[in-house]
């Protein structure tokens, strides 16, 4: 009796095969979903569909062009339609526009950090389907820098009335050992109420040589109109202000004003004193903040903080000037707050860095993320309702 039983039969699958052919069927997927989204969007700016009769027509096609977009399912071929009078733009492109520069930081974040070919290839594949070699990213990068550097440089439209500034310190390996560099920021609120990055700039430190050169440089940018400026106390920054814009007001940031007094200030009593110091800038006016500053010096002396108190006393009014500005601006405008949190961001995203090659790369990237913050929701939603600001406010605060 013969033991042989049936063979199973064992189906071969050619996973490469498999890959590619499902890879193709996403891609053209994509491709003519995209198509359609097009299609969709010019028959809302005519106000009708294609071929269709409609009194409430507001243009005609006049055909199409084609040009292809990079996706993660690969490169797709888009027929991108033309009206007859009015100006297609996509929000489809545009929103892959403002994907690219977050690509861009990618590529520059994977150069500096010295990424192997191999990852490069890896990572490049994985943000928008191709492959892009080490010594590809390289040149890319320079042609980059220019584009940002354009960016960075542009000039300046409008007016804006406050304006916020801080510096944000990262390494740079100079001769074998690492050194600080500091990137010095400015962002905007225009007349509209919008923000707006106004400039980044490298500075060997946060002195009067170096604010000064990125103050002048916004000037002959086309700053102007500005009511306030907001800031920390840093060196030089203050005289700077006051002598390219000796009409504008100044306001100390009240948390670094806080911190500053904190120093002074023994552990088991910092949290008495902030709300001592709250207290002050939670007033009505600014002769009620002033009157209650009194008090509150009063009040340090008494528990022996004497250095604090003479902190307070000395640099109160420095962070009471927006006092004179609409009380719906308040609570944006007397913290330095707002700069922060762009700072706090860049951090995050130059931590994969570790140490700069040189100053430059660390202004390119910094650079890179500003440019992409303020395509994003950033740049525009509106900030403030500036209807209630008036002209110049008739108060000197710059180098008094």
């Amino acid at each position: 009796m013969s033991d042989e039983r049936p063979q199973k039969r064992i189906i071969s699958i050619d996973e490469g095969l498999v890959k590619s052919q499902l890879g193709e069927v996403v891609r053209e997927t994509v491709e003519e979903t995209l198509n359609k989204m097009l299609e969709a969007e010019a028959d809302e700016l005519c106000g009708a569909k294609r071929y269709e009769r409609s009194v409430e027509r507001l243009d005609t096609r006049a055909g199409h062009y084609e040009r292809s977009l990079e996706t993660k399912a690969g490169k797709v071929k888009l027929k991108v339609p033309k009206l007859r009078t009015i100006p297609f733009e996509s929000a489809i492109i545009d929103r892959y526009r403002r994907r690219e520069c977050s690509v861009e930081e990618a590529l520059m974040e994977m150069y500096l950090a010295g990424v192997s070919v191999r990852r490069v290839e890896d990572i490049t594949e994985a943000l928008w389907g191709t492959r892009v070699s080490a010594g590809v990213v390289s040149k890319l990068n320079q042609e980059l820098y220019d584009k940002i550097d354009t960016w960075r440089t542009r000039q300046l439209q409008g007016t804006f009335p406050y304006v916020f500034l801080d510096g944000i310190v990262m390494k740079r390996t100079w001769a074998d050992e690492v050194r600080n560099v500091s990137i010095l920021v400015a962002f905007g609120v225009n007349e509209d109420g919008y923000r707006e990055i106004l400039g980044a700039a490298e500075g060997a430190k946060e002195d009067k040589a170096g604010w000064g050169s990125f103050i002048a440089s916004l000037k002959e940018r086309g700053l102007e109109g500005v009511q306030l400026f907001i800031s920390d106390k840093c060196m030089g920054l203050v005289e700077s202000l006051g002598e390219y814009y000796p009409e504008a007001a100044w306001q100390r940031c009240t948390v670094h004003f806080y911190r500053n007094v904190f120093t002074n200030v023994p552990s088991t009593k910092v949290k008495d004193v902030a709300a001592m110091l709250k207290a002050i800038h939670a007033q009505e006016d600014r002769e009620a903040a002033l009157e209650k500053s009194r008090l509150v010096i009063e009040k340090l002396k008494t528990m022996k903080l004497s250095i604090a108190a003479k902190t307070v006393e000395e640099g109160v009014h420095e962070t009471l000037t927006y006092t004179i500005f609409p009380r719906e601006h308040w609570r944006s405008i007397r913290t330095n707050n707002p700069m922060e949190r762009i700072n706090r961001e860049i951090r995050r995203r130059t931590r994969v860095v570790g140490n700069f090659p040189d100053g430059r790369s660390a202004l390119m990237l910094v650079t890179a993320r500003l440019r992409y913050i303020a395509g994003k929701e950033w740049g525009t939603r509106r900030y403030m309702d500036m209807s209630r600001l008036g002209g110049l406010v008739s108060y000197q605060v710059l180098g008094a």
